[in-house]
């Protein structure tokens, strides 16, 4: 729940940006499907005229029947013609009426579909956009989540209500003019009976959206602990340590309490809807004796008493339609702002740059790099000077957390520094076109991703160009040394990875990885490639090898390696040695190993495991 210091959502406040919200929903709508909105907006206007219309001709109705009695009572017969004109008339009235609601509701349904996915495409365009250290923030995770919860419905929901303002105000307008026909008050007792309602729902669709808020990490949790309790990834450590049942208490406790929120909500909101719309029908029968009365004194016909109770009546929903939408428009303003919130977040897209260095003889140049993650308290890599060069194989050593990850993060364009600056072939990395520095690097980091797709796609990824290329996907493969085991598989290259969609095959992790290493090779115009322990599941044996085989395939690019296993890197060209961040060491393994210092004690202590 929120904090008690929380200020409260005002309604003046918000109702000045209802109809900012309502311009822009609106708008987009109204680029959606320009066809289906004209339409719906035609359509809005026949159903806002046509009831009152339905109501007049009633009253003729009636009155004609009436006049047609007496005739035929005084003289013995009467004319007919007359009184089935009306029938047909209103008939045909009716009909129409009947036909824009369900107008009404074909436009409506196809834009809902429409508008959603438009909706999400946007949710999903703007990610793209965004930097990797606002996906690792929290607070931007709620409002991602509050965005694709409510929001891709809320557009076409506030456009409906908007139209419906107009049809009810429409039909509000033409009720009067024949009300104000027996008495102006009665259509000041016919606006005033609805207002008492709709200042509650105004008041409670508040509330409704301030819990809808402060739910938001716990329904993230929720969609954690399904997750874990469900997916075939979790199932081993859930089954192995009986975390079932813990797991599904912590899941039922949250549901709890956002129950009784809600039914608190509900409760309060019900009730004081009930009792308020009591006003309501006190309003519709105190009208009923009054037309009735003025039946009886030969003020009106019999026709005029039926119309004016059908207005009332009708004049009553038009109100609470009216005050509805306005209060619904009030509650899809509040939730609006979430999807505007998210999709004005600030991005990060740089301009177009350098599509070429302007030294390709200049490897990559580190210049005393600094950079702390978002939040955190500990500087991740501080004053890192190094230069690497055209050809040249790098391994990068430390213990968990010294800053060799985050190096490369760096490198690959995901983080910016804090201080310091990044070149390539002599021009600022900031400065290089984005598109054209991608695909100078690849980089497959260890904690990979395992797409539930094709085998040959899962390769293709590395290079999005050729995504669908086989040549690639199999030249790439033997590169990787995948090929050997995907030719076993059931369909080689068309093998579906994974058990998500049917007949998935899983792999083993070392497979994985050889297919991640695969993903690698795909980048055939990258310069610098990185391997950031992809390989950690394998043996040292294999590892050893496949980073003998990576080394010759990559003679005439950076080669940029990550192990923990110094029997591997100890070939590489220069070993750097990281420690707190900084670097502490570098050189060839001889030289390292001269120093005596950090990389030879662990070497020596390493190389003792194998004696």
């Amino acid at each position: 729940m929120a904090a008690s210091g929380d200020k409260p959502v005002m309604p003046i406040e918000s109702f000045l940006g209802v109809w900012a919200y309502s311009k822009r929903a609106i708008a987009l709508v109204w680029s959606t499907h320009r066809g289906l909105t004209v339409t719906l907006g035609l359509l809005t206007v026949c159903a806002g005229v046509l009831p009152a219309a339905v109501a007049w001709v009633g009253q003729l109705f009636v009155d004609a029947v009436v006049a047609a009695v007496a005739a035929y009572q005084a003289d013995g017969a009467a004319d007919y013609m007359p009184v089935l004109r009306l029938v047909v008339l209103e008939g045909a009235l009716v009909a129409a009426l009947a036909g824009a609601q369900r107008g009404i509701d074909f436009c409506q349904t196809l834009l809902r579909v429409l508008l959603s996915r438009r909706v999400h495409v946007m949710i999903l365009d703007k990610a793209l956009t965004l930097e990797l250290a606002q996906f690792e923030d929290s607070e931007f995770y709620d409002k991602l989540n509050r965005a694709r919860q409510e929001a891709s419905s809320r557009p076409l929901s506030l456009v409906n209500r908007t139209f419906s303002l107009g049809r009810n105000g429409i039909a509000l307008a033409s009720y009067a003019g024949l009300l104000a026909q027996f008495s102006p008050w009665a259509v000041i007792v016919l606006v005033c009976a609805g207002l008492p309602v709709f200042f509650a729902e105004a008041k409670f669709s508040g509330e409704r959206f301030r819990i809808f808020q402060w739910h938001s990490p716990l329904r993230r949790m929720l969609l954690y602990l399904e997750i874990v309790l469900a997916r075939e990834d979790h199932a081993k450590e859930v089954k192995l340590f009986n975390l079932g049942p813990g797991l599904m208490r912590r899941y039922k406790d949250i549901f709890g309490r956002m129950y009784r929120d809600e039914k608190s909500l509900t409760v309060r909101r019900d009730s004081w809807g009930f009792a308020l719309g009591l006003i309501g029908t006190i309003a519709f029968y105190g009208a009923c004796g009054w037309v009735a009365v003025a039946t009886v004194q030969g003020q009106i016909t019999l026709g005029q008493m039926t119309m004016y109770l059908v207005v009332f009546r009708q004049g009553q929903t038009a109100v609470s339609s009216m005050l509805s939408a306005i209060g619904g428009m009030y509650e899809d303003n509040l939730y609006l702002s979430n999807l505007y919130e998210y999709l004005e977040q600030p991005g990060h897209e740089r301009p177009s740059g350098a599509a070429d260095g302007i030294d390709p003889c200049k490897g990559i140049s580190f210049t005393d790099v600094s950079f702390t993650y978002p939040g955190a308290e500990t500087t991740a890599v501080r004053g890192i000077t190094l230069d690497i060069e055209p050809g040249q194989s790098v391994a990068l050593v430390g213990h968990n957390g010294s800053g060799k990850t985050t190096l490369v993060k760096l490198l690959a364009g995901l983080y910016r520094p804090d201080g310091g600056t990044i070149s390539y072939q002599g021009v600022d990395l900031q400065q290089w076109d984005p598109a054209a520095l991608k695909r100078r690097i690849g980089v497959i980091f260890q904690d990979f991703t395992r797409y539930q797709l094709k085998v040959g796609e899962n390769i293709g990824v590395g290079d999005i160009e050729a995504l669908m290329e086989e040549p690639r996907w199999r030249e790439a493969a033997r590169k990787g040394q995948a090929a050997g085991f995907i030719e076993t598989l059931p369909e080689n290259y068309e093998t579906q990875l994974g058990r998500w969609f049917n007949n998935g095959q899983e792999l083993s992790s070392g497979q994985w990885q050889r297919i991640a290493l695969a993903r690698a090779f795909m980048r055939e115009q990258a310069d610098i490639l990185v391997l950031d322990e992809p390989t950690s599941s394998m043996d040292a044996e294999t590892e050893a090898e496949i980073f003998e085989h990576f080394r010759s395939l990559t003679k005439d690019r950076i080669a940029i390696l990550i192990s923990h296993r110094f029997s591997t890197v100890r070939h590489a060209d220069l070993i750097v040695v990281l420690d707190g961040g900084a670097i502490i060491e570098s050189g060839s393994h001889a030289d390292l190993m001269a120093l005596e210092g950090r990389y030879a004690a662990l070497f020596e202590l390493q190389a003792r495991a194998y004696r």
